[in-house]
């Protein structure tokens, strides 16, 4: 009986259609189907700097947590060659007219996140051949999506790269051979081939998902090449609220002057820094102990002392004013990370929270509550853990 099926056979310089076999097409469907499982897709989720930071780039500590509002994601299949596959809007190259691409670039920058899949795929690829770590040599083709807004300090360059680690760690099947502590290293090792200047706090949070309080002490780094990374219970958290502004400062030239006053050892900027360290440590205590008016306190003075350092210039008036809007109504704020957003908590409660949401309105501001992402760790991952 004739399938379906057929494949084309040369014969005397012509092509004629031949049955295939029913070995044939047992072996064609059984292809098409490991192709089809071997499909890996991650998410990685926007992170959120609670308190500590930006102390985690000078040898300080931070808390902070993976946030479930948004996240990134990377697909990997199977193919022919290796593909690295632009997205349709963030990696925008046809333009309607001249207008349209100055405007795009005015407001969405010249950066997708292409650059950063390929350099991911780099340090990967150099990791595992100078840790003499095996990959097979089939190809594949790797593409991503984000809905993480931009330059709003959440981490959004930080997650496309740790969804895409993730699958290539599930590919070519050596998670296991990657011991956790060191993926926030591959990770930033990834972005600083691009120039992305940041710290390990965002890729420790987002490795490890839910709430994590981290120890980036000199010596710890000096010795173990990471910090000491210890996850807490999210339940710990009373209700937090994001509140971010739909045209962001940029984050990535926030850190540059007190960045070479701290190498050049000015005091000021050492001893605040320490201090804003500090500030995780009693942090971590007060979560523990649910003394949530602590928490309130530390928030608005890690913002405070930030603002002291870097100088409101540096800032931006939008950011500032995004912390001003929650403190007015009485709650307490800070940046995510270097600008663009805030986390907020309403000691007084529901009513408080009405406030915030009207004031936030009435300013331009968007405000969502909170959610916390538990750990993404799994059993393979547990065995990689030095503790």
């Amino acid at each position: 009986m004739l399938t379906s099926i057929h494949r084309k056979q040369r014969r005397s310089n012509q092509f004629c259609w031949v049955p295939l076999s029913k070995l044939h097409i047992s072996h064609y469907v059984a292809r098409r189907h490991l192709l089809y499982k071997e499909i890996i897709e991650h998410k990685a989720f926007a992170r959120i700097g609670l308190l500590g930071n930006p102390s985690d780039v000078y040898y300080g500590r931070s808390i902070s947590f993976s946030l479930g509002n948004f996240w990134a994601s990377v697909k990997l299949e199977p193919s022919d060659d290796l593909v690295i596959k632009p997205h349709p809007f963030h990696d925008l190259v046809h333009f309607q007219s001249f207008d349209h691409l100055a405007n795009r670039l005015h407001n969405e920058g010249y950066y997708g996140g292409v650059r950063l899949l390929m350099a991911i795929c780099k340090v990967f690829y150099k990791y595992c051949k100078d840790n003499k770590i095996a990959l097979h040599s089939r190809n594949f083709t790797m593409s991503y999506d984000t809905n993480i807004p931009r330059q709003t300090g959440l981490s959004g360059s930080s997650a496309i790269v740790c969804a895409a680690l993730y699958c290539l760690l599930d590919y070519y099947k050596v998670r296991h051979l990657v011991k956790v502590e060191i993926r926030p290293n591959i990770i930033l090792s990834a972005e600083k081939e691009l120039g992305i200047v940041a710290g390990l706090q965002d890729r420790v949070a987002q490795v490890y998902g839910g709430l994590v309080y981290m120890d980036f002490s000199k010596e710890h780094m000096d010795e173990l090449g990471h910090g000491i990374y210890t996850p807490m219970d999210i339940d710990l958290l009373p209700p937090l609220y994001l509140i971010y502004a739909e045209n962001p400062s940029d984050s990535g030239k926030v850190h540059s002057t007190v960045r070479q006053r701290w190498l050049d050892g000015d005091e000021f900027i050492q001893s605040s820094m320490k201090e804003v360290a500090d500030i995780a440590v009693e942090g971590r205590t007060a979560i523990l102990e649910k003394n949530y008016s602590k928490l309130a306190e530390l928030m608005n003075h890690n913002f405070d002392l930030r603002r002291r350092m870097f100088g409101d210039e540096a800032l931006g008036n939008i950011n500032i004013e995004m912390v001003e809007v929650a403190r007015r109504v009485g709650a307490a704020s800070k940046f995510t990370g270097s600008g663009g957003a805030v986390v907020a908590f309403c000691p007084d409660g529901p009513s408080q929270v009405e406030l915030l949401e009207d004031a936030c309105q009435k300013a331009g501001f968007s405000i969502q509550p909170v959610k916390i992402m538990p750990s993404r760790l799994n059993d393979v991952d547990a065995k990689t853990l030095s503790n």
